[in-house]
């Protein structure tokens, strides 16, 4: 467990709020974990807020750290000592901030910690971060009644709020956030012929159909390049797609640590994004930030943070003649690009700091852990 911020002064005479942020650390592809170890670093400078971090997958020592290297073994010995830490640590914390993904890792990681919270009775949130909600929800007959054990759910949009009214599970929504001084503007169009995607290799975020739209965008502009940033389950097959349709100029980055990400969002001037399932992805946030215009698909709650024509082009899910289309389009007419990319920052700023995201949370903090 790592701390944040132990040993500040008090608040008004009181004693600091208490916060245990539970989730994955950064061994876990994902942007979960980056936005965690994110908002543990900016809560290390709110007086009156003592935030620490207990995370689902914990490193052990020694032969159970040899353990953890043997599948399906792994889960078990993972597990286990992610049930004792939480046991042992709940009862020090005056609320749990638990963060969420969907499906088997919902019961693994975010299920316990709700359990545990709700034992030591301690006020807990849930945050969950899945578009893959509503499926979840619907499907899992388990998710609804552990998703109603939490005090609050909070997700990053209003699309997931509204997913969560339809299984009458109230939700607040409090946005991903950005450091915009970590991210330099700079504003594009014309746009040089330079793609880049940044999600994981997972089937939902349908990477495949970016490598389709290139094709067609590599016919009109030969020179154009596309770098491909992530790692997963399918890297085997985006590879071997990239090969059958016969790309070139196409880099396969692997995962790519947060601060190599701000070096190369500067290198490209196009960003693709192809999900066939979303919520509110934090790399969009992220390219608007650095004045990338964005060509997505509209999957889940992306038509709320994108506004087609003003900060981004919407296409339908899975279709890669739209996308290449859309994305031909930001390097033909350098007047759109320059508006998207004026109108992402824009919005950025407006919607997605961490000073809109961190008043909300200690606002929600302290209402949860006063008496």
């Amino acid at each position: 467990m790592t701390r944040s911020g132990t040993g500040r002064s008090e608040r008004d005479g009181e004693h600091p709020v208490k916060v245990l942020l539970v989730g994955p650390s950064l061994d876990i592809l994902g942007g979960q974990a980056v936005i965690l170890q994110r908002l543990l670093g900016r809560l290390s400078s709110v007086p009156g807020i003592e935030a620490a971090f207990l995370p689902v997958n914990p490193r052990l020592p020694g032969v159970l750290g040899r353990l953890q290297r043997i599948k399906y073994v792994r889960t078990v010995v993972t597990s286990a000592r992610y049930a004792v830490g939480l046991v042992t640590t709940v009862p020090d914390y005056d609320l749990i901030h638990v963060f969420s993904a969907s499906y088997s890792s919902f019961v693994l990681a975010p299920t316990p910690a709700l359990v545990t919270a709700r034992i030591f009775r301690k006020p807990s949130v849930l945050n969950y971060r899945s578009g893959e909600a509503e499926d979840h929800l619907r499907r899992w007959k388990t998710a609804r009644p552990t998703a109603a054990m939490a005090t609050r759910i909070v997700v990053p949009s209003g699309y997931l709020v509204e997913v969560f009214g339809k299984f009458d599970l109230p939700a607040e929504a409090i946005p991903n956030a950005v450091d915009l001084s970590e991210y330099e503007f700079r504003e594009r169009g014309p746009c040089k012929p330079v793609f880049l995607s940044n999600r994981n290799f997972a089937s939902h975020y349908n990477v495949s159909c970016v490598l389709r739209a290139f094709r067609i965008i590599q016919e009109r502009r030969p020179a154009a390049r596309l770098y491909v940033a992530g790692d997963g389950p399918e890297r085997e097959a985006l590879h071997a797609l990239s090969r059958e349709l016969g790309l070139e100029r196409v880099e396969f980055l692997g995962q790519v640590e947060p601060a190599r990400m701000t070096e190369l969002y500067e290198e490209v001037d196009v960003y693709l994004n192809s999900s066939s399932v979303d919520n509110m992805p934090n790399s969009i946030v992220e390219a608007y930030a650095c004045g990338l215009p964005v060509v997505t698909t509209d999957a889940g709650g992306i038509p709320h943070m994108v506004d087609h024509e003003r900060t981004g082009l919407l296409v339908p899910v899975d279709d890669h003649a739209a996308l290449a289309a859309a994305g031909l389009r930001v390097l033909d007419e350098p007047d759109l690009a320059s508006t998207l990319s004026r109108g992402g920052r824009a919005r950025c700023e407006s919607e997605y700091t961490w000073e809109v995201a961190i008043d909300a949370w200690v606002r929600l903090y302290e209402g949860l852990a006063a008496p």
